[in-house]
């Protein structure tokens, strides 16, 4: 076999949970979907637990495995590290691969204060190196056309956003607690979730001016583990709703919560104009509905469904209705990576615009304690 004549991207993956797999799997998949820039190579996986990492960098094709993500970093074959810790150690796990000159793709909320996520964006800037931030929900072809109808101004001049990321998988009272739990750890449905839904909201329609909020600890005490008897208090939020004013003059609603029965991932939005209203449910993410006026008889919203026109979806399958899923929205997110690492594109939230994701969710939480309008500038 040839040997390729492209210059290698080693790639370092700290976590070997749920979303590890996913960074994985991408990564895997981004090299049989699309012709790249580089040689991706699967250099290295960390994690705490050594036997585990080592029967997961086997199974999953790395190079070979550390039990200490530090020697991931420090080793020489890595030039990107991807996060998929729990969110209280993305902030010293990326400060350690910007001052060793690595580019970072951490999973999202970027940190668990704004300070953290200050220190993250400065630290990116003198490092001068690509950063990406995990809201991949951005990358569905079906979100980019939105994008698309909106500034093309077929939906007239934008008045509203209704958005709402809801799931229950916090609903039973007995789960028990875990990192999501706990503030330290930047946990509840604000960060978790409604990260996601400003990331979305940003995305789409660009800043948000002010905001009022409430949000509220429904369950405050879970067991401390599961089947116990050992209850533990709880003081992060269960379900966060807020107003919100865009910088454009449109005016919005914000809702997030993990306990809300019957929905598994409703990241979700309306978005009105003067000439019609666009709606999309990540539950249905291969469709987006669209309502004109038009001639009387004809009322009712019309859907539209992804297909091989739009970039991104052709890469997978060359007829509509054949459906992505969550596993090809991250291969696209890994792919805009790729693209930006070799100055072939700039897709993709990086570290500067988790830091106003970041800024705008402290702006909700600062807004709900003190029951008051919150200036975003002013966080």
């Amino acid at each position: 076999m040839r040997e390729s004549s492209l210059p290698d991207l080693g790639v370092g993956l700290i976590g070997t949970g749920f979303m590890g797999r996913a960074h994985a799997l991408a990564f895997h998949n981004a090299r049989t979907t699309f012709e790249l820039p580089v040689n991706l190579r699967l250099t290295a996986l960390a994690d705490a637990d050594a036997a585990r990492t080592e029967h997961c960098a086997q199974s999953w094709g790395f190079d070979h495995s550390h039990a200490d993500w530090q020697q991931l970093i420090s080793d020489p074959g890595v030039q990107l590290v991807a996060i998929t810790t729990p969110n209280h150690l993305h902030f010293p796990m990326a400060m350690a691969a910007l001052e060793a000159g690595k580019a970072v793709y951490c999973e999202k909320p970027l940190a668990v204060s704004l300070e953290q996520a200050r220190q993250m964006h400065r630290a990116a800037q003198s490092a001068g190196v690509v950063t990406r931030v995990g809201y991949n929900y951005q990358h569905n072809p079906m979100i980019g056309l939105a994008r698309q109808m909106i500034e093309d101004g077929e939906l007239g001049q934008i008045i509203s956003f209704q958005g709402e990321f809801s799931e229950d998988f916090m609903g039973d009272p007995q789960s028990p607690l875990s990192w999501r739990c706990e503030q330290a750890h930047a946990g509840g449905a604000l960060a978790d979730l409604g990260s996601h839904l400003l990331a979305m909201a940003r995305y789409l329609l660009g800043d948000v001016e002010a905001v009022c909020a409430d949000s509220q600890t429904v369950h405050g005490q879970r067991p401390a583990n599961r089947g116990s008897q050992e209850q533990r208090p709880i003081a992060i939020d269960d379900h966060t709703y807020a107003l919100l004013r865009f910088a454009s003059g449109a005016r919005g609603t914000f809702a997030s919560s993990w306990l809300k029965h019957g929905y598994k991932n409703h990241l979700s939005f309306e978005i009105s104009g003067t000439q019609g209203t666009l709606a999309f449910d990540q539950e249905r993410l291969n469709e987006l509905r669209i309502y004109r006026p038009g001639a009387p008889g004809r009322d009712g919203f019309q859907r539209i469904l992804a297909g091989p026109t739009q970039p991104g979806y052709a890469a997978f399958c060359p007829a509509p209705g054949h459906q992505l899923g969550y596993n090809e929205l991250k291969t696209l997110e890994v792919h805009a990576l790729i693209q930006a690492l070799c100055g072939q594109g700039n897709e993709g939230p990086d570290f500067a615009e988790a830091l106003e994701i970041e800024r705008l969710a402290t702006a909700i939480r600062v807004a709900a304690k003190e029951m008051r309008w919150v200036m975003v500038s002013d966080i």
